[in-house]
C-alpha cells in the first residue's frame, strides 16, 4: 500500500511566478494532479481526501494556483497572466516534478484548464476528470441566483471569512452534506496563509480566458465527469452536456452534492476516480 502521509508544502519558481504545491503518496504511482477553480486555494482539495486517493497508489498533486494561497499574487483587479498562463504552470509543475504524463483532475473554472491541456497538450495528459464545470454550450439552463453578502473588506479577516463560508454554503445548493463547522475552520486556515486575500477574492473573475475557445470534442483522453444534481452554479445539464460532447466520456452524478465534493460522498467518488485512472504512466 502507498505510504499515505503528505511530504511537505513547497515552493518552486517557473514561469516567471512562484507555486506552492505538495504532494501525497510514492513518486512512482500514477499521477494525479488536482486543479481547484476561482480563487480556491490547494485547501479545498482537502489533506484526508488527498490521502484517501494516495492509498489507492496514486501520487497525488496538490497546489495553489497564482493569486491563491503561499502563490504568486498580483494587485487586486490587476491579475498579470490568463488562463493560458495557468494551463502552462499545471505544465510546468509536473516538469518541476518530472511526470511525464498525468491524470488531470479540474474543478470548476479550472475546467478551461483541462480543456486547455487535452486539446493543445494532449501527450502530457494520461486522463481528464472534469468536476463542477461546463462545455458553455448555448442552450443550457443558467446559473440559480445565489444568495451571497457583499464583497468584504479584504483587511477584515473576520469578515472575509463570514463571506467566504456563506458563499460556499449558497454554492452548496441546500445539500445536506454542507458541514458549516468544518468549511469555517478550512477558510479559517487558508485566509491565514493567503498571500492577497483581496486578489484572491476577485481576480480570477477579472484575467482574460482565452483559451477557452477550444472545443471540449476535440479531447481525446479519457474522461470522467462528475456532477452533484443540486448545482446552482451549473445545474445538472452542464455536466450531461460534459458527457455528450466528450467522445467516450462517462458522467458520475454526486446525488445531494451542490457545485462541490462535500466529504460523505468521497466513498462515491474516490473509487470512481481510481477506476478511472487505473494504470498509465507517472
Amino acid at each position: 500500500m502507498t505510504a499515505s502521509l503528505s511530504h511537505g508544502e513547497q515552493l518552486v519558481e517557473l514561469n516567471e511566478v512562484q507555486l506552492c504545491f505538495e504532494t501525497f503518496g510514492h513518486p512512482a504511482d500514477p499521477a494525479i494532479l488536482l486543479i481547484d477553480g476561482a480563487a480556491a486555494s490547494m485547501l479545498w482539495w482537502e489533506t484526508e481526501l488527498c490521502e484517501q486517493i494516495s492509498r489507492g497508489d496514486r501520487f497525488v498533486i496538490r497546489y495553489d494556483n497564482r493569486d491563491t494561497g503561499r502563490s504568486t499574487s498580483y494587485p487586486k483587479g490587476q491579475p498579470g497572466y490568463a488562463y493560458t498562463d495557468l494551463a502552462a504552470d499545471a505544465l510546468g509543475l509536473l516538469d518541476a516534478l518530472h511526470i511525464e504524463r498525468a491524470h488531470i483532475v479540474c474543478r470548476s473554472m479550472s475546467g478551461g484548464i483541462g480543456l486547455i491541456l487535452g486539446v493543445d497538450h494532449p501527450d502530457r495528459v494520461e486522463s481528464l476528470t472534469f468536476i463542477s464545470t461546463s462545455t458553455g454550450a448555448e442552450g443550457l439552463p443558467p446559473s440559480e441566483e445565489l444568495s451571497t453578502p457583499a464583497e468584504p473588506d479584504p483587511a477584515d479577516s473576520r469578515a472575509v471569512v463570514d463571506y467566504v463560508v456563506a458563499s460556499v454554503k449558497s454554492y452548496s445548493g441546500g445539500s445536506p452534506y454542507f458541514d458549516e463547522t468544518a468549511t469555517r475552520a478550512l477558510v479559517e486556515r487558508d485566509v491565514a496563509r493567503t498571500r492577497n486575500i483581496g486578489s484572491t477574492l476577485v481576480n480570477h473573475y477579472a484575467m482574460s480566458f482565452d483559451g477557452a475557445s477550444r472545443d471540449f470534442a476535440a479531447i481525446k483522453a479519457p474522461t470522467l465527469v462528475v456532477h452533484g444534481d443540486r448545482d446552482p452554479a451549473f445545474p445538472l445539464p452542464h455536466g450531461y452536456s460534459l458527457r455528450d460532447t466528450i467522445p467516450g466520456a462517462t458522467l458520475l452524478i454526486l446525488e445531494g452534492a451542490g457545485h462541490d465534493l462535500p466529504k460523505p460522498l468521497w466513498d462515491v467518488f474516490v473509487p470512481a476516480l481510481l477506476q478511472h485512472t487505473e494504470g498509465g504512466l507517472s
